[in-house]
C-alpha cells in the first residue's frame, strides 16, 4: 500500500547504509571546500585565484566526461565510489600534514583541487546510477528525494561547521574531513553487490559515445535534461548575490550568507516533504510547473528591495528547483536500462555542471551589459520562455502521466 512506502524506506538497510555514505561524502567535500578557500586566500590574497580553484575542480568533469560513465557501467559501482571516496580522504590528509608542517602552497592546492575534481567527476555519475539498483522502483522516487534531503542538509551545516573549525587552524577541517570519507567508504563497500552482470565491453570510442546516442534517441529523456540545462542557464543568479546584498537590500556579509543558504533552505524542506509525499500523477505537468515557479521567483527576487521579501523568494526557488530535480532525475534513471546508466549519468552531470557554472558567467556578462536587476529579471523571464518552447518541443514530456511504469504493468 502507499502510505507503507515510506516506513519501508527508513527501514530499507541499503539505503540507509547509501544515505549515510551520501551525507558523509558531501559533508566532508563541503569542509574541504571551505578550507581550501580560506587556506589558498591566506596564502596569496588574490580574489583570482578563488575563481580559478573551481575551474580547475570543473575541468576533469568535462575531461573524463565519456570515461567517467564507461567506468560506471563496466565495473562494481560499489568499488569505484568507494576508490572516488578513498582519494578524497587522501587528498583531505595531504593537505592536513601540509597545514601540520607548514608546507601547503597554491601549486599544491591546485593539484589537489584538479584531483579532487577527477575524483568527484568519476564519483557521481558512479552512485547516480547506483541508488536504482539498491531500492525498488515504486520507491525510488522518495529514495531520489531523501538522497537528496543529505545532500541540502550537508549544504547548509557543513560550510558553517568548516568555518567554525577552521578558526582553531586548518587541521582541524582537513582531520575531520578525512574521518568522514573513511566512513563514507566503508559504508559504500557494504553495499550489496550488483544483480546485473558487468558490461565486459572494451572502452571503444563507440561504447564511450553510447550515452550520448540513447539520450538523443529519448525525446523524453533529452528533453528532462536539455530543461534543467537552459532553465538554470537562463535563471541562476547565485553569482550576483554579493551585488544584491549590498548595493541593493543594504545588508552585510551576515545577510550575504542566508542569502545563499535561502535556496537551500527550501530546496531540503521540499525534499524531506517529497520523501514523504511523492509526485505519482501529472508529473510532467508538475515538473514544468515547478521550473515555471523557479523562473517566476528569480523575477521577484531581481525587482526585490526587501531583504526579507527576497529571502523568502529564494526559499521558494529552491523548493521549486528541488520539485523539478527530483523528478526529473527518477525519470532519467528509471527510464534508462541498467547497463546504461553510468554513462547517461555522466553526461547529464555535465550538463548539470554546465549550466551551474555557465549560468554564473552569464549573469555576470549580462550584469554588465544591463545591469544587475535587468540581468536577474530577464534570465526569470528566459527561463519561462524555455519552459513554454519545451512544452511545445516534448509534448509526451509534458503531459507524461506517471514516471516510470513497470514492465509488469504494460499491457501487450
Amino acid at each position: 500500500m502507499p502510505s507503507q512506502e515510506p516506513l519501508l524506506l527508513r527501514h530499507h538497510r541499503p539505503f540507509l547504509a547509501f544515505w549515510f555514505a551520501r551525507i558523509f561524502t558531501a559533508s566532508g567535500f563541503q569542509m574541504l571546500t571551505v578550507a581550501i578557500g580560506w587556506n589558498l586566500y591566506q596564502l596569496t590574497g588574490n580574489v583570482l585565484d578563488l575563481g580559478l580553484v573551481g575551474l580547475v575542480e570543473f575541468a576533469p568533469r568535462v575531461l573524463f566526461m565519456l570515461h567517467t560513465g564507461h567506468v560506471a557501467d563496466r565495473y562494481d559501482r560499489r568499488k569505484v565510489a568507494a576508490i572516488c571516496q578513498s582519494l578524497q580522504a587522501l587528498i583531505a590528509l595531504a593537505l592536513a600534514i601540509g597545514s601540520a608542517t607548514d608546507h601547503v602552497t597554491r601549486e599544491m592546492i591546485f593539484i589537489l583541487a584538479f584531483l579532487l575534481g577527477a575524483a568527484r567527476s568519476f564519483e557521481m555519475p558512479t552512485t547516480q546510477a547506483l541508488l536504482p539498483s539498491i531500492v525498488p522502483s515504486a520507491l525510488f522516487p522518495r529514495a531520489v528525494a531523501a538522497a537528496q534531503s543529505a545532500q541540502q542538509s550537508a549544504t547548509i551545516v557543513a560550510p558553517a561547521l568548516g568555518g567554525l573549525l577552521y578558526a582553531f587552524g586548518s587541521v582541524w577541517v582537513y582531520g575531520p574531513t578525512v574521518i568522514l570519507y573513511v566512513i563514507a567508504c566503508t559504508l559504500m563497500l557494504n553495499l550489496p553487490a550488483r544483480q546485473t552482470p558487468l558490461n565486459k565491453g572494451k572502452a571503444t570510442l563507440d561504447s564511450l559515445l553510447a550515452g550520448i546516442r540513447f539520450i538523443r534517441s529519448r525525446p523524453d529523456i533529452l528533453g528532462a535534461i536539455s530543461l534543467d540545462l537552459f532553465a538554470v542557464l537562463l535563471g541562476g543568479a547565485t553569482a550576483l548575490l554579493p551585488v544584491f546584498a549590498k548595493d541593493i537590500l543594504l545588508t552585510g556579509p551576515w545577510g550575504l550568507g542566508l542569502l545563499r543558504s535561502a535556496p537551500a533552505v527550501g530546496a531540503l524542506m521540499m525534499s524531506l516533504f517529497l520523501a514523504r509525499f511523492a509526485v505519482e500523477r501529472n508529473v510532467g505537468r508538475v515538473m514544468f510547473t515547478a521550473v515555471g515557479v523557479f523562473g517566476v521567483a528569480t523575477i521577484a527576487f531581481g525587482l526585490s528591495t526587501s531583504f526579507w521579501f527576497s529571502l523568502a523568494v529564494l526559499v521558494v526557488l529552491g523548493a521549486a528547483d528541488m520539485i523539478s530535480m527530483v523528478i526529473r532525475a527518477s525519470f532519467v534513471q528509471l527510464e534508462t536500462p541498467d547497463e546504461m546508466r553510468g554513462r547517461v549519468s555522466a553526461v547529464n552531470g555535465l550538463f548539470i555542471g554546465a549550466s551551474n557554472q555557465l549560468g554564473e558567467f552569464e549573469s555576470g556578462l549580462t550584469a554588465h551589459w544591463f545591469g544587475t536587476v535587468p540581468a536577474v529579471v530577464m534570465g526569470g523571464i528566459g527561463t519561462l520562455v524555455v519552459t513554454g518552447t519545451w512544452i511545445k518541443l516534448f509534448p509526451t514530456l509534458a503531459n507524461r502521466d506517471r514516471i516510470h511504469v513497470p514492465v509488469e504493468e504494460v499491457k501487450v
